[in-house]
């Protein structure tokens, strides 16, 4: 997808974290803490036009599940045109709601939730509201994959999440910031 559909939608929508997709190193970087040999049900907090799920898609399981959770109606249609595959559910709903969305699949929680939304760019209520319910959606064992230009949103996850780590990927423009949260 090139980076003139990311500045437009840029412009418009004050929900889009970046003016460009990720890199394949970035992409790499994140997906590096996924284990791809089991079935797993993986959400994906603001897919854009999809580029860490098509990456995603070709490393999973046959039966796994790939659950897409996008606000911007312009990246929806992309992503419904553009992946076509039984494996993947695409939401136009917003992050907060990702325990209805489960409940929608019928899915009693997910091994893996990544996210590039803006985070510095939302409130804190509605941030902590973010990550509480995705905790909540993780399975025991389960990994937030935050992928962010900064590191501010650390002490945030310290607040709900059992263990934290972070890692950066310079080769990225610009450069990110992986936050990996577990829950035990």
């Amino acid at each position: 997808m090139s980076t003139i559909v990311y500045l437009k939608n840029f412009i418009k929508d004050k929900n889009v974290a970046s003016i460009t997709p990720t890199s394949h190193f970035g992409v790499r970087k994140v997906c590096e803490h996924i284990d791809f040999k089991k079935r797993n049900i993986i959400i994906e907090y603001g897919p854009g036009s999809g580029v860490f799920s098509k990456y995603m898609l070709k490393k999973m399981s046959k039966d796994s599940r790939l659950i897409l959770i996008e606000l911007n109606k312009n990246f929806v249609a992309i992503l419904q045109n553009k992946l076509r595959d039984a494996r993947v559910h695409i939401f136009n709903d917003s992050a907060e709601n990702v325990l209805n969305v489960l409940e929608a699949v019928e899915e009693p929680g997910a091994d893996y939730i990544i996210s590039g939304i803006p985070f510095s760019f939302i409130n804190p209520q509605t941030k902590n509201r973010i990550l509480f319910n995705t905790y909540v959606a993780l399975k025991s064992g389960g990994k937030f994959l935050a992928y962010q230009h900064s590191n501010h949103l650390k002490n945030f996850l310290k607040h709900h999440f059992d263990a934290v780590r972070s890692q950066y990927e310079i080769r990225n423009i610009p450069p990110l910031c992986i936050t990996e949260a577990l829950k035990l």
